[in-house]
């Protein structure tokens, strides 16, 4: 089922969305669904072939697109981005923190270069795009998404780095909410489950089986990019005008069964393998 089953092609027309690590997985998800309701969107990411295929879907989509290499720990090379964007596209209106790293790895078994890595492109990248997009969102009375995740109100074996970073943003965009509100800027996260196609679900599919990972979802499947996307406009729009502050939950009911199965999972031999993976 389509968003335009539901919302109007039109209904962010004018609109600009930046999207930090938007070059694939969920985010570009999240920029298609923007581009499908008539939104601009602007992308930054690490790799120059991976944004410009991304840029090349979004236009086909009938968006404008800005698309700059930028990494996140990088603050004025993130700037650079955001007033490239503006040029190109106009002032943001949607921010969208979503650019991530993250591995498989037990705390004992993980050096602080692997901890920091992870704490710097989740946390510090955050906090970089909102600051560096401030202005922009000022002027458009915008709002912020954060991409969080269940680990950052619940333990998960062989994450707490990435529990650590997710924690921090959860933290972050509450605080913003608080302190930003009086801009006219909303600060809200999205929290997704299990999502089909992601490199992290390719990876515990490969090492463990699609059926482990289904199990502990109540509604029996994988979710989709375009479904947490959907989401991500839904928060964008004036019907959530009086929302800030807020974890909203994309995970299928994964949240409600705690992480022991999770944690029984990664004790599989089969999974040993991922805690070798470094940081992306």
């Amino acid at each position: 089922m389509s968003i335009n089953d539901w919302i109007a092609p039109d209904a962010m027309k004018g609109k600009v969305v930046f999207i930090t690590g938007g070059g694939s997985g969920i985010n570009l998800g999240i920029g298609k669904t923007f581009a499908r309701v008539g939104a601009d969107v602007a992308i930054c990411g690490r790799s120059l072939e991976r944004l410009e295929g991304a840029a090349r879907e979004l236009e086909a989509l009938g968006a404008r697109v800005s698309a700059s290499v930028a990494d996140v720990r990088d603050y004025d090379a993130l700037a650079a981005a955001l007033e490239t964007s503006r040029r190109e596209l106009g002032s943001v209106d949607v921010l969208v923190c979503g650019a991530a790293g993250n591995f498989v790895a037990r705390a004992e078994a993980m050096n602080a270069k692997g901890f920091r890595t992870v704490v710097e492109i989740d946390l510090l990248g955050s906090f970089n795009a909102s600051h560096a997009a401030f202005g922009q969102l000022k002027e458009t009375r915008g709002s912020i998404l954060f991409i969080s995740a269940g680990q950052s109100v619940m333990p998960f074996v062989g994450q707490s780095h990435g529990g650590a970073a997710k924690a921090g943003i959860d933290n972050l965009m509450a605080s913003l909410a608080l302190e930003w509100g009086r801009f006219g800027i909303r600060s809200n996260a999205l929290v997704p489950g299990a999502i089909a196609g992601t490199e992290g679900m390719k990876r515990l599919d490969e090492a463990a089986g699609e059926d482990t990972w289904t199990s502990m979802i109540p509604l029996g499947r994988y979710g989709g990019t375009d479904e947490v996307g959907a989401m991500a406009v839904m928060l964008s729009l004036p019907l959530s005008s009086y929302v800030t502050g807020t974890r909203v939950v994309v995970d299928g009911g994964m949240a409600l069964s705690g992480s022991g199965l999770y944690n029984r999972a990664v004790s599989l031999p089969a999974l040993e393998r991922l805690t070798k993976m470094p940081p992306r």
